[in-house]
């Protein structure tokens, strides 16, 4: 048996997250979203994974080379982006009798596979209240057909972009017709195999979450979050305080007079404080600086990341190597209290969430007493000067005044 990870998109939902690299790479908890699922494959036993690549692919390749934990690692690179047909397609060259075909971009309880690979074809099914975007499934025990995007559907189990499948989906595969989309979709071969073959409906009540949009990385890391236990490999100054479950990575240092409340996840090499306040859901990368009268609360700070003086970060994502300056303040809720609405791919969009930030790329730096309102998006190398407000989206290495 083979696992195969579908991790060749562009991400462009993600931007700028996905600007100087894959999705697949983009850091939960510290950890590229790709380590978890592969994580989860080698915890059930599974020892061939290949990895279909394609946008910025050559990064993950580098990173992980060919094995993994004891698991042989080889890498597809997929010119085309065709759909997740074209993209399943690709493990025919194999001889492998069963796959275990799993979106790169999921993040979701290891257990979901062990249960799996208990029948010989099996789709994951998770449950949602509000089912509109995904793909429904049918059937009791056994799947009858997969319909996508129903307008208004809730309390339905949806596919949850798990499938373990034995070679004959390939023929089924072979005959897809593009989809109104214009695309090569799977579930339309899920859905030509059902009626030949049984394929178990394995329902799955764990944790999961697919990162399609940056607001989805938060949620996950709640969840991740909510799983850790307290570890501290750093070094604690007198006169801290920490409450709940906080892990402090090699060679932190936390400076007298820190606040932390916990779940909270620092990486290595990091200075916080003196006088910080780090408060739940909060991420920090390796080598980040924290420092005098900040507030950190419900973000993701990704490596590198410098936000030194008078700051206030809620509820945000800001990536690698950014630095703001003193004062630098992001707004995470509206006047009115409505949802947070942010603009994807020039659509805007609703959250679902009451409070969020910014979506930072790398490299942005603000000078002083800079203002981020709401649901705003700034893209690669972006640098804004003293005293300005900014909101809606700023494109890659922009300058503001």
């Amino acid at each position: 048996m083979r696992a195969f990870i579908l991790a060749a998109g562009e991400g462009t939902r993600m931007w700028p997250l996905t600007e100087k690299r894959p999705k697949p790479l983009i850091p939960l908890g510290n950890r590229p979203i790709i380590e978890h699922i592969m994580d989860a494959i080698v915890g059930a036993g599974l020892k061939k994974i290949t990895i279909l690549i394609g946008y910025e692919g050559r990064k993950i390749a580098e990173k992980y080379g060919y094995s993994y934990k004891g698991a042989s690692v080889d890498y597809l690179y997929q010119e085309k982006r065709l759909g997740t047909g074209n993209a399943a397609l690709y493990a025919e060259r194999y001889n492998d009798d069963r796959f275990l075909f799993v979106n790169g971009d999921l993040f979701f309880s290891p257990d979901i596979i062990k249960e799996m690979l208990q029948y010989e074809n099996a789709v994951l099914g998770v449950f949602k209240g509000d089912a509109s975007h995904y793909g429904i499934l049918f059937g009791d025990d056994t799947l009858e057909k997969i319909e996508e995007k129903v307008p208004g559907a809730h309390d339905a189990w949806i596919n949850g972009g798990v499938y373990l499948l034995s070679r004959s989906i390939f023929s089924h595969l072979r005959k897809l017709k593009p989809s109104p989309r214009g695309e090569l979709e799977l579930t339309d071969a899920l859905n030509m195999m059902a009626r030949e073959t049984d394929i178990k409906i394995v329902r799955s009540n764990g944790p999961w979450v697919d990162i399609g949009r940056p607001w989805d990385l938060l949620e996950a890391t709640r969840i991740y979050l909510d799983s850790l236990d307290p570890i501290n490999e750093g070094t604690i100054e007198d006169n801290v305080t920490i409450k709940g479950k906080v892990r402090v990575g090699k060679g932190t240092v936390i400076k007298s007079g820190t606040y932390i409340e916990g779940p909270v996840l620092i990486g290595e090499n990091c200075v916080i404080g003196p006088n910080s306040y780090i408060r739940p859901y909060t991420v920090l990368g390796d080598n980040c600086h924290v420092g005098n009268f900040s507030e950190i609360k419900a973000s993701v700070i990704m490596q590198g990341t410098k936000i030194p003086h008078f700051n206030y970060v809620g509820d945000s994502i800001i990536g690698e190597n950014c630095n703001l300056g003193a004062g630098t303040k992001i707004a995470n809720l509206r006047l009115d209290e409505k949802n947070v609405r942010v603009y994807v791919k020039g659509k805007l969009e609703d959250t679902g969430r009451r409070k969020l930030g910014v979506i930072m790329g790398d490299g942005v730096h603000t000078g002083i007493n800079v203002s981020i309102d709401v649901g705003t998006v700034i893209g690669y190398g972006v640098h804004i000067a003293p005293g300005a407000v900014v909101r809606g989206v700023i494109g890659n290495n922009a300058r503001i005044y």
